[in-house]
């Protein structure tokens, strides 16, 4: 684990179209494999990586109501899109379009998970970013952390019920450029 808390500097990272993040974990979502690509644009090195929480690279930006839906669609055994923004250990942010899912063993048993992750579009950025500061300014109003992770996924599914839209339906219209 970090020795002290990264603070984020503002600075982006970018990593290529044609790259593809890795990372696979267990089922309390310790990191057990991360490839090249994800090494590199978190500026972790393969040690500081294996066998620490996933939520190493967790940027303090990203609301806890998408990882409450996360989490809540893994334990159904579903697969779930999501635009995410990371915090690498030099403090430099990343956006990414992720797609995780459970990893299943020869019996149907959930053993861990996979994620890939692509670059996102600039609009999508701009526009994941946008809901993502409503949903977390309204966790930080709240007096305690489980208010605000309340108060937040509250404020998550009523955007996406007046927008008619479930969270993968959101992820889809901004990955396809607004056309659904």
């Amino acid at each position: 684990m970090r020795a002290t808390q990264v603070r984020p500097t503002g600075a982006e990272r970018t990593f290529g179209e044609d790259e593809i993040i890795v990372t696979k974990t267990d089922l309390r979502g310790i990191l057990t494999y991360a490839n090249d690509v994800f090494l590199r644009i978190s500026a972790l090195t393969e040690d500081e990586a294996i066998g620490q929480p996933h939520s190493l690279i967790r940027h303090p930006d990203m609301p806890r109501a998408v990882f409450k839906l996360l989490w809540d669609t893994l334990k159904e055994r579903k697969e779930l899109f999501a635009y995410v923004v990371n915090l690498a250990a030099d403090g430099a942010h990343y956006w990414v379009l992720a797609h995780v899912t459970p990893s299943f063993d020869a019996r149907g048993e959930v053993v861990g998970y996979h994620s890939n992750r692509r670059k996102p579009e600039p609009a999508a950025i701009s526009a994941a970013g946008e809901l993502y500061r409503k949903v977390r300014d309204e966790e930080s109003r709240q007096s305690s952390s489980p208010a605000g992770l309340d108060a937040g996924w509250r404020m998550l599914q009523q955007t996406l019920t007046d927008r008619a839209q479930t969270y993968e339906e959101f992820v889809w219209e901004l990955t396809n450029g607004g056309r659904s």
